[in-house]
């Protein structure tokens, strides 16, 4: 059986004393584009494991989740701190399938910088593309590695140029692959790794034009962004240019966001055997050309009442001002709290303030609660390091925080902070889950709270209309992921059922109905009479009560029974059960007893005169209509309107929007787009997404309304 864990894995923590010893770099990138097994070259190369594991062995730091070992695939973030030439570098592995989003977004917040990894096989897919702009939206500082520039099938300068087309100016390579070589088109020294160790040597005569070509685009790039204007000039008129100041500028040009490198790799992986090409150069240029948390500003911060707080920096010494990115809830250990500190010292055995705002739609109530801190620690994956404290700018875990989710803000007792939350989107596939047992329904609420706490992308519902208990998930991956959790880490087997859509039900046309309750049966008996007119009104009106009684033959104290009695067949439903919804009751005849009368008397003979008016007359079932608006990239435009035709849509328009995509806006039944979700993912490779919001009731085609009236979709 393969080894699980390293042998070196639960070592020392690496230590930083100052913020600008730290850097915090998210590694994004689609599936399989490689980022885990870059992670665990990182950690081998730096001596922080003594060997690299393998996602094939379920061995890897990062991959350390049941389901990820079982899956060969990300689905947590996980950190993993090195040190290299006295810098602490917390690398942040994100999931690459877009489910996972939630954890991808929470990296993003953690991090000070964003790698983007790149496959030389695969090439830059829809998702890298909306990352990337994402990134540069709010200024995050970027490079690219190539990976697998060893396959047979990986070709360097056709990703390259992919890269440039997706990303735009500024993505230029800093290193020249050639077979096991690197070139430094900088430093014009070039390194032979067929050995499997560094070596330097000289570049292939056949490369030097291309090399030349690609170092003459290098610098013109850096001169662009360099501060001093006279480099131009310079460089055109012929002069050779200090490589030392032009890697100072490059290193400025990135720490700022306004340059991107390509920096690319080969580490052996699977059965493939190799040397490890480029993890050297690539620590180089993360731990002297990203930014510290020092170059980097604080996401916005207010009071707990809302007013803005402006005078945070990143200091160790300044006010406490930390997030929890991600929470994880651990079987034997508890709920483990992974924090940013963005200002401010964490200590171990202080009160602190937790504040959560603003997710209450999905689960998660409001809160300002103070808690004591227990013991910190620095993760390498799943083995947690004990350390003392945690200053502005790094990352560390803290056990047993109660109430703290993610997402939430971690400031002084005197002083409570609020961080703006990151944008996270609305899960949009719903999920219709029942425990398997009564045992399994006992367990259920409290385990699917803990996977509310750990996952703001969930949203779950009760409804009590329809009776169901619903998981808003992102997709189909990460509603299996969910339901293996519940199943393995909290013992609780439930059963994916048809999800049920809330219809209504309304009149066809106007129509009288008869109630009538009479019981003689010795003693107090039951007598209540009453005549009914029944109108449709028009879509989202709602339910209006007539009394047209005349000369008593209803006394007054009664009619109000007769409206109850109605309004309680209506929450019935009267076909299929579901509401009632859009009509106008009159009453306007009826019979009492002068002793066998009584409230509940009417409100039964008002039911039963509603049901008798919908037997005279063609009841309609009403389905909801949602509107949507679709994103996509413009060359599925097509295929995406056709789809929405196809589901009964009405497609009311289209807008172009800045990046090549196009916003097509419609109108949808909910019934058709239950697992729209997987559907427009599928039609546009990854790229589409949508919302949508609830718009009005319609009447549900003949051919329709007669299936669900005759199966009963409610029972």
């Amino acid at each position: 059986m393969a080894e699980k864990t390293h042998p070196g894995a639960a070592g020392r923590a690496p230590k930083a004393v100052r913020p600008d010893e730290i850097r915090n770099v998210v590694l994004v990138g689609h599936s399989g584009a490689g980022k885990t097994t870059l992670v665990e070259a990182l950690l081998a190369a730096t001596g922080t494991i003594q060997r690299p594991g393998r996602v094939e062995d379920g061995s890897t730091v990062s991959d350390y989740d049941e389901v990820e070992i079982r899956q060969h695939r990300s689905v947590n973030l996980s950190v993993a701190p090195l040190e290299h030439r006295g810098v602490k570098v917390n690398l942040l592995d994100t999931p690459g399938y877009a489910d996972f989003v939630g954890d991808l977004r929470a990296g993003l917040r953690a991090a000070d910088a964003a790698l983007f990894v790149v496959s030389a096989v695969d090439g830059v897919d829809g998702l890298t593309r909306m990352l990337w702009e994402e990134c540069a939206q709010v200024g995050m500082p970027r490079a690219v590695v190539i990976t697998k520039i060893d396959q047979q099938r990986g070709d360097f300068d056709e990703v390259l140029a992919a890269c440039q087309e997706a990303f735009g100016e500024g993505v230029l390579p800093c290193w020249f692959p050639v077979g096991n070589k690197l070139f430094g088109l900088l430093t014009q020294t070039c390194f032979d790794y067929a050995s499997g160790t560094r070596v330097e040597c000289e570049p292939d005569p056949q490369y030097l034009d291309r090399i030349a070509e690609q170092r003459s685009a290098l610098i013109e790039g850096i001169i662009q962004e360099s501060e001093d204007e006279t480099l131009m000039d310079r460089y055109l008129a012929g002069e050779e240019l200090d490589v030392a100041s032009l890697i100072a500028d490059l290193e400025k040009a990135v720490a700022r966001g306004g340059f991107y490198p390509v920096l690319c790799t080969a580490v052996p992986h699977g059965d493939r055997p190799g040397p490890v090409i480029g993890v050297l150069e690539l620590l180089e240029v993360i731990t002297q050309a990203f930014p510290s948390p020092l170059e980097h500003g604080l996401p916005p911060v207010t009071t707990i009442d809302g007013r803005p707080v402006e005078d945070l920096t990143c200091d160790p010494d300044g006010p406490l001002l930390a997030e929890v990115v991600k929470t994880v809830s651990d079987p034997y250990v508890g709920r483990i709290s992974l924090v940013r500190v963005f200002s401010g010292t964490l200590r171990p055995d202080t009160v602190v303030h937790v504040s959560g705002h603003g997710l209450t739609d999905r689960g998660h109530e409001d809160h300002d609660v103070d808690e004591r801190i227990g013991a910190l620690s620095s993760p390498l994956g799943k083995h947690q390091r004990t350390i003392d404290a945690c200053i502005a700018g790094d990352v560390c875990a803290i056990a047993k925080l109660t109430r703290a989710e993610t997402g939430d803000t971690i400031s002084d007792k005197d002083r409570p902070l609020l961080m703006t939350p990151w944008r996270m989107p609305d899960p949009l596939l719903p999920v219709a889950i029942e425990a398997k047992s009564k045992a399994d329904e006992d367990k259920l609420s409290q385990a699917l709270s803990r996977l509310v706490a750990e996952d703001p992308t969930l949203r779950l519902e009760n409804n009590a209309e329809t009776r169901q208990l619903v998981l808003w998930c992102m997709g189909e991956a990460h509603a299996d992921v969910l339901l293996d959790r519940l199943k393995s880490r909290y013992g609780v087997e439930v059963e994916t059922v048809e999800l049920r859509v809330p219809l209504r039900e309304t009149f066809g046309g106007r129509a009288r109905g008869m109630g009538r309750h009479v019981k003689q049966s010795g003693g107090h008996g039951q007598y209540a009479i009453c005549h009914v007119e029944v109108e449709p009104l028009g879509s989202g009106e709602g339910f209006e009560f007539t009394d047209k009684i005349v000369g008593g033959v209803v006394p007054r104290q009664f009619i109000p029974s007769v409206e109850k009695g109605v309004k309680t067949q209506m929450a019935r439903g009267v076909v299929a059960g579901y509401p009632v919804v859009d009509i106008r009751v009159k009453l306007f005849d009826g019979k009492a007893h002068s002793v066998d009368s009584s409230d509940m008397a009417f409100q039964t003979a008002g039911a039963l005169a509603l049901k008798d008016a919908a037997s005279k007359v063609p009841m309609l079932l009403l389905e909801p209509v949602d509107e949507l608006e679709v994103l996509v990239p413009d060359e599925y435009v097509g295929t995406v309107m056709s789809d929405l035709s196809a589901r009964r849509g009405r497609v009311l328009g289209s807008e172009s929007v800045p990046g090549g995509r196009t916003m097509i806006k419609a109108e949808v039944p909910q019934l058709e787009i239950t697992r729209y979700a997987i559907d427009l993912r599928s039609m546009t490779q990854g790229t589409g997404t949508f919302t949508r919001r609830f718009l009005r009731y319609e009447p549900l085609p003949s051919h329709l309304a007669d299936k669900v009236a005759a199966t009963g979709q409610q029972g």
